[in-house]
C-alpha cells in the first residue's frame, strides 16, 4: 500500500479514457457539489490515481478516481444519484478527494525532513475527512467505504513502535473524526497499545486532535505536530530524515493480523475467507503459465507418497487410558461419587468411575508442508520436475490429513497449489525472472500453514541456488526463526557449490539430477513423522 502522500504526490497525469467520458463529466459537476469549487475536473480511468485509489492534483485542480474500484463503465449511470449506492468503494474514492481538494490547502514548507512530512500527511487523511464529514455529514457513509481501500496489511508489515503509530494514524485517529467507531478499530486498538503502551498512545491521540482543529492553510502547525509525533517515537528527524522502512527479516505480527481482521469485517467476510480472497487476488498464475493433464507415473507416484506418509504417521501402538463405567481397573473418587449421586437422584448413571490401562491408536501427527521453488532464470533446469513435484505433493497430502502449499517466487511469489487444495492438473512452471522475492514468499507460506506454531509437525523446503538480488541477510533472519521455532528447513540446491549460497540452520543438499528433488522431499516428509 503506497503511503497516504502518494495521492497528493503523484506521479504523472492519466489520459482520459473514451469508455469513461460519461463518468467524467458526471463526476466533474458531483466534486463540485462536494468542494463548493467550480475549478475542478475529474477524470476517472484505469490505473488513474498513480498508485493510489485516487489522487488530487493541486496544482492542476484535478482528481483522478482509478476505474478498477468502479468495475465496468455500464454498471451504472453516474448521472443518477442511485448509482452511489452500486459503486460505493469508487465514489468514496471521489468523496475523499474532494475532502482534501475543499481542506488539504497546505504544503510541507522547502526543506522539511521526508520523514516529517510523511507523518503530516498522515495527520492530514483524518483532519480532511473530518472536516468533509463537519460540512457534509451524509459524506461519512461513502468516507468509511473509501477507508478499506487506503489501508492493508501491508501498512504493518511488522510490530515496532513507527508502524504501530502509522495504523493508529490512518485508523485509530478516523475514530476521533467521526469517520470509524470504536467498535470497528477495537482489535487494532489493542495491537497498537500492546506495542506503544497506553501512555505513548494517549500522547500520540493528543497529536492527531490537536491537528483536527488546525486551519485548512496552517501548515506551520502541521509540520510543528509531526516533529512532535517523531520525538514521542524517539526519532530524530534531523539525524534521520528518511521514512523508516520495516525489517525485511521479520515475520508479520499482531498489528497486521488486527488489520486484516479489521478488513475482513468491513468487507463481511470471516478473516480466513478475506485472507484466502486476497491471495488469489495477489498471488495467482501468470497467464503463460500452461496446465497440463497428469502423467500415468505422477498418479502413480501420488499414491505411493500417500501410503508412505499414511504409514509414518501410525508407525506404533502405544498403551493408553480410557474411563470404564465397570471395574477392573483403578477407581477415581470423584467419579464414583457422581455416579452415585445420580443414581440416588433417580437418574441413569452417566459418570464412569473406573480407569482402565486399554491400546489406544497413538496420536497421528499432522504435517505442514511448504514448497519454495525459485523461477529465476538460474534455475531453468528445476521447472518441469518441480510443477510435476507440487501436483504429487498435493495429491498425497489430500490422502493422510497432511497440509501442503507450494509457491514459486520470481519477480512475483505465485501460490502454485494453495493448502488443501488437490489439483487436477499440472501447472506448467516458467524461469525467465531475473529477480527473487524470497522473503516475501516466505512469509505468504508462514501466513499460509502457520510454520511458527509448534502445534504440528512443520517444514520448509526451498528449492533455489539461493542468490537472491534482494539480499541474503533478511533471508537468513527469517530461516533463522523458523528454526528455532522448531520449524525443519530443507534447502535443495544445483550441484555447483561455487553458484550456490548456503544458509545456517538449514539441512541443505545438493541435487544432481533435478528430477530427483520430490524424492528428497519425499524422504524428508516422511523422516519427520516418523520421528514427532
Amino acid at each position: 500500500m503506497p503511503h497516504p502522500s502518494s495521492h497528493l504526490r503523484p506521479a504523472g497525469l492519466t489520459k482520459t479514457h473514451p469508455d469513461w467520458a460519461e463518468w467524467d463529466q458526471a463526476w466533474t459537476r458531483e466534486a463540485a457539489k462536494l468542494t463548493g469549487r467550480t475549478d475542478l475536473t475529474v477524470v476517472v480511468a484505469p490505473g488513474a490515481g498513480g498508485d493510489a485509489p485516487a489522487c488530487f492534483y493541486p496544482h492542476f485542480r484535478r482528481i483522478e478516481v482509478d476505474a478498477t474500484h468502479i468495475g465496468d463503465p455500464d454498471i451504472a449511470n453516474p448521472r443518477r444519484a442511485a448509482h452511489k449506492k452500486l459503486v460505493p468503494t469508487g465514489y468514496g474514492a471521489l468523496v475523499h478527494e474532494a475532502g482534501h481538494a475543499a481542506h488539504s490547502l497546505w504544503t510541507a514548507p522547502p526543506g522539511t525532513p521526508p520523514v516529517v512530512a510523511d507523518i503530516a500527511m498522515v495527520l492530514e487523511e483524518s483532519r480532511a475527512e473530518g472536516r468533509q464529514r463537519a460540512r457534509r455529514r451524509g459524506d461519512r457513509r461513502w468516507l468509511r467505504h473509501m477507508v478499506n481501500v487506503l489501508v492493508n496489511e501491508d501498512d504493518a508489515p511488522v510490530d515496532d513502535p513507527w508502524h504501530a503509530a502509522y495504523a493508529a494514524g490512518l485508523l485509530l485517529a478516523r475514530v476521533d473524526a467521526r469517520i470509524l467507531t470504536a467498535k470497528d478499530v477495537k482489535a487494532v486498538r489493542a495491537a497498537v497499545t500492546g506495542i506503544l503502551g497506553r501512555k505513548r498512545l494517549a500522547q500520540l491521540r493528543e497529536i492527531w486532535r490537536e491537528a483536527h482543529a488546525v486551519a485548512d492553510t496552517d501548515a506551520d502547525t502541521m509540520i510543528e505536530l509531526a516533529w512532535r509525533w517523531c520525538r514521542l517515537l524517539g526519532i530524530d528527524p534531523a539525524a534521520q530524515p528518511a521514512t523508516p522502512i520495516a525489517d525485511d527479516g521479520e515475520f508479520a505480527g499482531a498489528l497486521a493480523a488486527a488489520i486484516g481482521g479489521f478488513l475482513a469485517a468491513a468487507a463481511r467476510l470471516t478473516p480466513a475467507a478475506y485472507t484466502a480472497q486476497r491471495i488469489a487476488e495477489r498471488h495467482g498464475a501468470p497467464a503463460e503459465w500452461t496446465l497440463r493433464d497428469p502423467t500415468a507415473e505422477e498418479r502413480q507416484a501420488a499414491n505411493t507418497l500417500a501410503a508412505r506418509l499414511r504409514a509414518a504417521r501410525t508407525s506404533s501402538v502405544e498403551p493408553g487410558t480410557r474411563p470404564s463405567a465397570i471395574p477392573p481397573g483403578r477407581l477415581r473418587a470423584r467419579a464414583a461419587i457422581t455416579a452415585d449421586a445420580q443414581r440416588a437422584a433417580g437418574q441413569m448413571p452417566t459418570a464412569q468411575p473406573w480407569q482402565q490401562r486399554a491400546t489406544l491408536p497413538p496420536h497421528k501427527p499432522k504435517l505442514h508442508l511448504a514448497v519454495l521453488v525459485d523461477v529465476s532464470g538460474s534455475m531453468w533446469a528445476f521447472a518441469e520436475p518441480m510443477s510435476s513435484a507440487a501436483w504429487i505433493l498435493a495429491n498425497a497430502a489430500r490422502r493422510t490429513d497432511a497440509t501442503v502449499t507450494t509457491l514459486a517466487f520470481g519477480e512475483a511469489v505465485t501460490l502454485l497449489v494453495p493448502p488443501h487444495h488437490k489439483p487436477t492438473q499440472v501447472q506448467q512452471m516458467q524461469t525467465y525472472d531475473s529477480y527473487e522475492r524470497f522473503t516475501e514468499a516466505v512469509k505468504l507460506a508462514d501466513q499460509l500453514l502457520n510454520l511458527r506454531h509448534r502445534s504440528t509437525v512443520r517444514m520448509l523446503a526451498v528449492v533455489s541456488d539461493g542468490w537472491f538480488v534482494e539480499g541474503t541477510e533478511a533471508a537468513q533472519r527469517l530461516i533463522t526463526t523458523l528454526h528455532r521455532s522448531g520449524c525443519a528447513v530443507l534447502w535443495l540446491h544445483p550441484d555447483d557449490s561455487e553458484a550456490c549460497h548456503t544458509y545456517t540452520h538449514t539441512t541443505t543438499v545438493a541435487v544432481t539430477n533435478p528430477v530427483t528433488a520430490i524424492n528428497v522431499i519425499a524422504d524428508a516428509a516422511v523422516t519427520a513423522l516418523t520421528t514427532a
